[in-house]
């Protein structure tokens, strides 16, 4: 299984959509987004629209939780309901918490905004012993060994990383794609499951799609 993996889009409607067309070229099976569709830029119904169409499986973030609430619409580029069309707002009601996905050959993939049900939690590639013990979402995430990747977002920062389970089991891996937030390196990822493989992509100047690396996990 080939899946697109795209980060925190943040009403990126033009990034998105240069996205969505080099997954669909890139033919994988499948494209995720770690959700904070909301407060940016760009035309937030054009990205929820283009979402929904490409029925891309998304997340919701704490953005999309705060613009439900009306919460923290002080912030830079904040939207609010009341400004949305209506489609948009169905769209953005309904975004589940987190989203679990069958891999090929057994397992689970989950895809959260932060860590597991938290969406205001952070992992980054620095995180060791206690920051990783203290974090209960990731603790239940290491405990059942269905579960064998992780996809989030929440930092902006692209990441892959391993963390071990005791001997025998399967390692979590767990990986987050970035964002297509213009301030923040926008790219996204393709996993592939079978082969174990991360390709990061940036977007450059007029929306290029630029190689970056490829990891075997």
């Amino acid at each position: 299984m080939r899946l697109g993996l795209v980060g925190d889009v943040h009403a990126e409607d033009e990034r998105l959509a240069a996205t969505l067309v080099a997954l669909r070229q890139a033919k994988v099976d499948l494209v995720l987004c770690t959700g904070d569709v909301v407060d940016g830029y760009g035309d937030v119904d054009r990205a929820c629209a283009l979402l929904e169409e490409q029925r891309v499986l998304t997340v919701r973030g704490n953005h999309d939780r705060w613009i439900r609430e009306d919460a923290r619409r002080d912030l830079p580029n904040a939207h609010r309901m009341t400004r949305l069309a209506p489609p948009s707002i169905g769209f953005l009601k309904d975004l589940p918490v987190t989203r679990a996905v069958d891999v090929p050959g057994g397992g689970v993939l989950h895809l959260c905004h932060g860590v597991g049900a938290d969406d205001m939690k952070e992992l980054t590639a620095a995180d060791q012993g206690y920051a990783l013990a203290s974090s209960e979402e990731l603790m239940k995430l290491l405990f059942d060994p269905r579960i064998r990747f992780m996809v989030g977002g929440h930092t902006h920062v692209p990441m892959v990383r391993e963390l071990k389970r005791a001997e025998g089991l399967p390692s979590l891996v767990v990986v987050n794609p970035g964002t297509l937030f213009r301030e923040d390196e926008p790219g996204y990822f393709v996993l592939d499951t079978q082969e174990s493989r991360v390709e990061t992509y940036r977007l450059g100047e007029r929306l290029t799609v630029v190689p970056v690396s490829r990891a075997v996990l």
